[in-house]
């Protein structure tokens, strides 16, 4: 039988590919017009800012590549530095103990006079480099660069820092036989100031001697300058590009105009207000790095008065202004470039567009009458098939509701066993006393009532606990308005005997509330989340008290009952999997896998709710706990 609504869709999967085709292929014509206007700009738009990125990111490059080469070489030359004044001072002590060794046997002062004058007027490092010598009492022996001084004691003589110089080395060498040494002293050439000198020392101990030298850190760095400048200058990208040096004082140190290195920048007048250009490229260097635009007079290929975008990127130690840039003309001319091939690009693709578009129109819409006639037949086909997949689909959620309920049947019948026990008991026992005191003419009619009263009492006792049982198992599915704490207390008698058996306290903290639902149903997954409860915390060996936890909260739209244990939580890995169908930790003869899936079942298909459960950690009676915590949520009647 096929309803009204089936066919409307039948058409709409016949008839809407062909119309959606047509409707699709008219807005992408009318499209391509309406574009046409606006294409050429926001083409020019993005190809300025493309350029001038891709621009910005390359000047960056360059400048940051010479920065780390920089860094680079200062580093290895200050090693390569260490190194020579490290060799130059082994050297000289092999040649001291090559001039002992052979003459040990002599005088003594005619040794040290040997090794003095041996080592005197040698010199390296470009000949900057000498040795000096001295005692342990912090007499000089060898100052070749003023020899007046040899003879001197300075042991208290201190460098501009305060450092006790003579003092410091000697401290160092009772430590290690040698060992580097950074101090401040007189350079030769310069002598208006002390000036930061990188050493290296060694003990002589023959003659408590120690030799040493030392280069001055800023000769060094004056020639990592020079090699470094050197570099720079023969740099040069294309036409145009090319890198400037600037120090600090505005001095230019490297240029692509030769006649431009030594000069201050500003008297040089290359651009336009010239003062203002040069300052704020120091300022951004002295902050770091950065970009900056100006309009420069000349370029190196002639062209005038153009813009440049220029990068600059400080190196403090020696405060020098590292940039190269780009200019605004070269941009002009990639704008023109592209737009002519925009244009050509746009009306080859206009023509093909147009053809295409028809082209596909009458392909598709043949397609889709051939195709929409192979669905409909799939959709009847696919009808068929979810037709009896719900057929299966039901029969196997009946016989997984059958199994579960047997389950709880099994779970209610040892609750009975457990709940009549003692009422049992109680009748069996009074009839027993009523029957010895009337075969011993002893029983008196206040004794005969009271038995007959408890016989009665655990009659009737034994009467609810039937009615409790039969309500239980009731399959009507009509939706009823019942109240939660009702529905929670039956939940719990019918359960109470196994669990005060096995020790296990039940704590309500309750709201209430009444809904229209399905009270059974709610009931069996109460009981089923309580039974796993139990199971969990029997097999736990508690020095404190088994504890199981009711909280009801009332919502604006929800109530929601939440229930945890102490049993210290469901391991991580199987958590996701409890809802499963014939998941189950337990032995096959203990559990089925079914109950907790079932109560999912239940709460989300039948009740309209929701159901999860987590792991928590809670304090109870100043103790720490953790447990598995399943919550219940359902609506509330509007």
């Amino acid at each position: 039988m096929i309803f009204e609504n089936e066919k409307q869709f039948l058409k709409i999967i016949k008839y809407t590919p062909s119309f959606f085709i047509i409707i699709l292929s008219l807005i992408i014509i009318i499209f391509q017009f309406i574009d046409k206007n606006n294409t050429f700009e926001k083409e020019k738009e993005k190809i300025t800012q493309e350029y001038i990125q891709k621009n910005k990111n390359l000047i960056k490059t360059r400048v940051d590549s010479i920065y780390n080469f920089i860094e680079k070489e200062t580093r290895y030359t200050k090693e390569e530095l260490k190194h020579s004044i490290k060799e130059a001072v082994e050297n000289a002590h092999s040649i001291a103990n090559s001039i002992y060794e052979r003459n040990k046997d002599k005088n003594p002062k005619l040794i040290k006079k040997l090794i003095i004058d041996a080592l005197r007027d040698v010199r390296f490092n470009k000949g900057r480099g000498y040795f000096f010598i001295y005692e342990e009492t912090g007499k000089n022996l060898l100052l070749p660069y003023n020899e007046n001084l040899e003879g001197t004691n300075f042991i208290n003589h201190q460098d501009s820092k305060g450092t006790f110089i003579i003092q410091e080395m000697k401290k160092a060498l009772s430590k290690n036989d040698s060992s580097f040494y950074s101090w401040y002293w007189y350079n030769p050439n310069k002598q208006d100031k002390m000036r930061e000198k990188l050493g290296y020392i060694k003990n002589f101990e023959p003659f408590d001697w120690f030799i040493g030298t030392g280069e001055y850190i800023e000769d060094y760095e004056q020639e990592v300058k020079e090699k470094i400048l050197k570099h720079i200058k023969n740099l040069q990208f294309g036409q145009n590009g090319y890198v400037f040096v600037i120090n600090y004082d505005y001095i230019y140190l490297s240029h692509i105009k030769k006649e431009y290195i030594g000069k201050d920048a500003i008297t040089n007048n290359d651009a336009k207000q010239i003062e203002t250009v040069i300052k704020k490229l120091v300022e951004i260097s002295k902050n770091g790095s950065g970009f900056y635009e100006y309009t420069q007079f000349i370029k190196p290929d002639g062209a005038e008065s153009i813009k440049k975008i220029s990068f600059v990127r400080g190196f403090q130690d020696w405060q020098w202004v590292i940039g190269t840039g780009f200019y605004e003309d070269d941009l002009k001319k990639a704008i023109k470039d592209k737009r002519e091939e925009i244009e050509n690009e746009y009306q080859e693709s206009l023509k093909k567009t147009l053809e295409i578009s028809l082209f596909l129109v009458v392909i598709l819409l043949l397609s889709s009458i051939y195709f929409s006639k192979i669905l409909q037949k799939k959709f009847r086909k696919y009808k068929r098939e979810i037709r009896e997949h719900l057929i299966e689909n039901t029969k196997q959620q009946n016989i997984l509701a059958q199994q579960s309920k047997m389950a709880a049947m099994g779970e209610m019948i040892g609750n009975i066993a457990h709940q009549w026990r003692q009422p049992l008991s109680t009748i069996s026992t009074t009839a027993t006393g009523l029957k010895l005191q009337k075969e011993m003419d002893i029983l008196d009619d206040k004794f005969l009532v009271e038995s007959l009263e408890g016989i009665n009492n655990s009659a009737q006792f034994l009467s609810k606990t039937i009615d409790d049982f039969r309500n239980f198992f009731k399959t009507d599915k009509n939706k009823e308005a019942f109240s939660i704490q009702n529905a929670l207390d039956k939940a719990l008698a019918l359960v109470y005997v196994q669990f005060h058996n096995k020790n296990i306290e039940i704590i309500k903290n309750s709201a209430d509330a009444d809904i229209k639902n399905l009270e059974n149903e709610f009931i069996q997954v109460v009981i089923n989340i309580l039974n796993n409860a139990r199971d969990e915390l029997v097999k736990k060996d508690f020095e404190k008290e088994k504890t199981i936890f009711i909280d009801v909260l009332k919502k604006k739209e929800t109530i929601e009952i939440s229930i945890k244990d102490n049993a210290g939580g469901i391991p991580e890995d199987i958590l996701p999997r409890v809802f499963e169908p014939y998941f189950t930790t337990k032995h096959k003869s203990q559990g089925t896998g079914i109950g907790l899936y079932m109560s999912q079942e239940i709460i989300r298909k039948n009740m309209n709710g929701q159901i999860f459960v987590e792991n928590i950690d809670f304090n109870y009676n100043n103790s720490d706990y953790r447990g598995a915590c399943f919550t219940i949520k359902l609506p509330l009647d509007k």
